[in-house]
């Protein structure tokens, strides 16, 4: 197993939370942070743009930690993860970006 695939094991175990909630909240940490650090507008595509670069990371990890174990490289649930990463993110991109919600005043 890689370091990778151990802290998500052990994130899972000691939070209680599934491998699939974890992406979502990682994803809006990752989201929110990028806004805070580096000064970028909720509505803007760079910090979403991050969460997918993340989101494509991990799942590159994934997969060769499955073919390094010589497990099947499950390619639907990659995808599932990336689009369940990105969900929450791009709703707040779309959000911030079309409503009134993230604007001053």
């Amino acid at each position: 197993m890689t370091f990778f695939h151990d802290f998500k094991i052990y994130l899972v175990a000691h939070t209680g939370l599934a491998k699939d909630a974890l992406h979502i909240y990682v994803a809006v940490i990752i989201f929110f942070a990028a806004c805070l650090i580096m000064r970028w507008k909720a509505r803007d595509w760079r910090p979403w743009a991050l969460v997918l670069l993340a989101a494509l990371s991990g799942e590159v990890l994934d997969l060769l930690d499955s073919y390094f174990r010589g497990r099947e490289l499950d390619l639907r649930e990659s995808a599932k993860d990336i689009v369940n990463t990105l969900m929450v993110p791009t709703i707040i991109v779309i959000t911030a970006r079309f409503t009134k919600i993230f604007r001053k005043g």
